[in-house]
């Protein structure tokens, strides 16, 4: 494994518009060459020696910059990093082109033997969501626990809101919808985005937003983008459609690792109906609810994600950050609804 740290604020002459990437404070950001794929990893540095790795993975259209909120909370409690899956936030597209959930959990794993992190706390959203279970099923010697929020596992009943992304599997689709916003701005897009994912999405600051619209202009510009988006999706409706043992609720159900299930009241993606199945699926389970959150709840209520994380770290005998030792899921459920209001509504058996 070949590693290169790329410098957080470089010149703006040194680099092409594209290749800029946002690196908050604190944070790192390294491009790891791997066998067909370079994987771009963000990590930030823990608040003391010897925490347990933790390793987060993003949704369809994401990237790392998605879990860097959450990260924060987290440095007195876990060593995070958080990767760009191929195709995505800083990653190239994989030599083989393939995007399925099997190659995503593929380049995961692939990391994570050459990084010789694991057994990690992992962590996945929606996609991301998908590809962890797929990981934590296959190799569960690399997962030390299991955090998924609103996990895209199959539904019978997709949400309406949730067709148009579904529909970007079907050829044709995506060259007909960049054609149909070919004039909107990256506002605009953002936007879009925003109302789609978030439950509320005035709880962005204009300081997140501007950063969402800036990683927007940059990622347009890549000649990849649709392409990955598109076969990410549709790899992700086939996984939908695969039987027998590769089945993702099959492979849910052979996950070893204490698994949280976070899912949010006003999911527009993820139908929060399929939480209470998620509850049942997974062995050694807890589910919360939070019910003013909507898709990506550790960018929405970052804190209220990382009570229940430590809760589920302190189950486990790990140990959390002194400053926040005892908050776990108790305060969180103590919030105010305005707030998040997490809920524990179930527990796996």
């Amino acid at each position: 494994m070949s590693s290169t740290e790329l410098p957080s604020a470089p010149a703006a002459s040194a680099l092409p518009k594209v290749a800029t990437v946002r690196v908050a404070e604190g944070e790192r950001l390294r491009s790891v060459g791997l066998p067909g794929i370079t994987l771009s990893v963000r990590s930030r540095p823990p608040a003391r020696e010897g925490l347990s790795p933790a390793l987060h993975v993003h949704g369809l259209g994401g990237s790392s910059q998605n879990w860097s909120a959450l990260m924060a909370q987290l440095e007195g409690d876990v060593d995070s990093e958080a990767v760009d899956l191929p195709g995505f936030g800083d990653s190239p597209p994989p030599d083989d082109g393939d995007y399925s959930i099997t190659a995503h959990a593929r380049a995961v794993i692939r990391y994570l033997d050459a990084s010789d992190r694991g057994p990690v706390h992992l962590l996945g959203n929606s996609l991301g969501g998908a590809v962890t279970t797929r990981v934590a099923a296959v190799r569960p010697d690399l997962v030390r626990t299991l955090t998924l929020v609103s996990p895209a596992l199959p539904e019978i009943r997709v949400q309406r809101t949730a067709v148009p992304t579904a529909l970007l599997a079907v050829p044709g689709v995506t060259a007909l919808f960049t054609r149909f916003t070919q004039g909107w701005t990256a506002e605009q897009r953002v936007r879009g985005v925003m109302n789609l994912c978030y439950g509320d999405p005035g709880r962005a600051t204009p300081e997140g937003f501007r950063n969402a619209v800036e990683e927007m202009e940059r990622r347009l510009q890549l000649p990849y983008f649709w392409d990955a988006m598109t076969r990410s999706a549709r790899g992700l409706v086939n996984a939908y459609t695969l039987g027998g043992q590769h089945a993702l609720w099959r492979q849910a159900e052979r996950v070893l690792a204490p698994t949280l299930l976070i899912y949010g009241g006003r999911d527009q993606l993820v139908g929060h109906r399929m939480s209470q199945r998620a509850a049942r699926t997974f062995r050694d389970s807890r589910l919360v609810s939070l019910p003013e959150a909507g898709h990506v709840a550790m960018m929405e209520y970052p804190d209220l994600v990382a009570r229940e994380f430590r809760d589920l770290l302190a189950q486990t005998g790990e140990p959390v950050a002194e400053s926040v030792a005892g908050t776990g899921a108790d305060a969180a459920r103590g919030a105010a609804a305005g707030d998040g209001g997490a809920v524990t509504e179930n527990a796996g058996s």
